[in-house]
């Protein structure tokens, strides 16, 4: 590296690729009904692309772990950014359907390695700050989400098509990671009494297993406010198409300000306190939002289930790393693949439910999973160390 890192560079660029993550995501979000219109594709087409997404992620995530403890997060970071932005470009001009599966499986497999030695590398910036950051990291990726989804919108409203708006996110975040990995911190030295390559495979436990239903609980919630928060205010409460849209933005604004604030939160708290009280705000807001079904407290509600929501997942990531620190890759990886799960089958969770029971009364799923979130957050509480008597309770 020819840049001498310190930790506060390094947290910088770390934040670069949370933004860089979340940007590619949002534009992509953002073009995909021109993808959709350009190749003629049905509803039920269209979600064949989009599970390609998920399939190529949870995939990567097999790999992505051994990986990152193999090589270090520092050494995978920067390929994994500049493949991952650049990956981004393909499904713009996808010809055909099946071309459109293929560069999408692939945008979420290589994703997978970006997702996790991003993750891991922040654990590395969190440990040399001594106190919580991962918080502000999530919310970068929320930034960058919000940031992609308005290159698109202007990209569209100019009538450019889904590719050139890819192509012109995608090549310059490509070239800043270039320089963006200089800035992080050299791989740490392992202990004389480690071997110097980690096991190839971590083994699954009841622990990781627990924390990746934790992840998936929150991450149901999130797919579930970004499709059906809109729907719930329209079609359930009689509002207008402009006011039902505010619904998803309060929630998106609220869980963004509610991941700038969970580090303070996290170093006065601690995790175990903050992911119990984060449960249950999330958990009232939403069954707030169901139970009273006025346009005001619903949008209220929501904020509410943003807010509880925003610190839970990087609680959980930062748990996972530090569980066991030479496996820190593996350990995310393995709840990540339980987590994101929850993210792409929470809509259609929750639709199905609606088939059933009706929308406010599925809405209760994520509102009971959030509860949930709160009985099991104990489970955060870190493994003791020789000498600490701290209490991160």
């Amino acid at each position: 590296m020819t840049t001498t890192p310190n930790p506060a560079n390094a947290r910088r660029a770390v934040s670069y690729f949370f933004i860089l993550l979340g940007t590619t995501s949002g534009a992509w979000a953002a073009r995909i009904p021109a993808v959709k219109h350009t190749l003629h594709l049905t509803d039920g087409q269209l979600t064949y692309g989009l599970l390609a997404i998920a399939a190529g992620l949870v995939a990567g995530m097999r790999f992505a772990g051994p990986l990152t403890d193999r090589l270090g997060s520092a050494r995978l970071l920067p390929p994994a950014a500049i493949a991952t932005a650049l990956a981004i470009i393909p499904p713009g001009y996808a010809p055909t359907l099946p071309t459109l599966i293929a560069t999408l499986f692939l945008f979420g497999l290589i994703n997978a390695s970006l997702d996790v030695s991003m993750n891991a590398h922040g654990l590395e910036v969190e440990r040399a700050y001594g106190r919580p950051i991962m918080s502000s990291f999530h919310a970068m990726f929320s930034i960058g989400g919000l940031l992609g989804a308005g290159i698109g919108g202007l990209f569209a409203w100019l009538d450019l098509s889904a590719g050139t708006t890819l192509a012109a996110v995608g090549i310059p975040l490509a070239l800043i990671s270039l320089h963006a990995g200089r800035h992080l911190l050299p791989p740490t030295p392992r202990p004389q009494h480690h071997n110097t390559t980690p096991p190839r495979r971590a083994p699954w436990n009841g622990w990781i297993t627990l924390m990746g239903v934790v992840a998936f609980a929150g991450l149901v919630g999130e797919g579930a406010a970004n499709d059906w928060t809109a729907v719930y205010l329209f079609e359930d409460l009689g509002t207008s198409q402009s006011v039902a849209a505010t619904g998803f933005a309060v929630f998106s604004t609220a869980m963004t300000i509610g991941r700038f604030a969970g580090d303070r939160l996290a170093q006065r708290l601690g995790p175990v306190r903050l992911v119990r009280y984060s449960g249950i705000i999330a958990a009232f807001g939403l069954g707030i939002a169901l139970l009273v079904a006025r346009v005001p407290v619903a949008i209220a509600g929501f904020a509410l289930f943003g807010l509880g929501l925003a610190t839970i997942v990087p609680q959980v990531f930062s748990a996972a790393g530090n569980h066991d620190p030479d496996r820190a890759g593996q350990s995310i990886a393995q709840v990540a693949t339980v987590g994101y799960a929850g993210l792409v089958a929470g809509p259609a969770i929750i639709g199905g439910a609606a088939e059933l029971v009706g929308l406010p009364t599925a809405l209760a799923i994520p509102a009971l999973l959030a509860a949930f979130m709160a009985a099991t957050a104990g489970a955060l509480r870190p493994p003791a160390r020789p000498g600490d008597t701290t209490d991160l309770s």
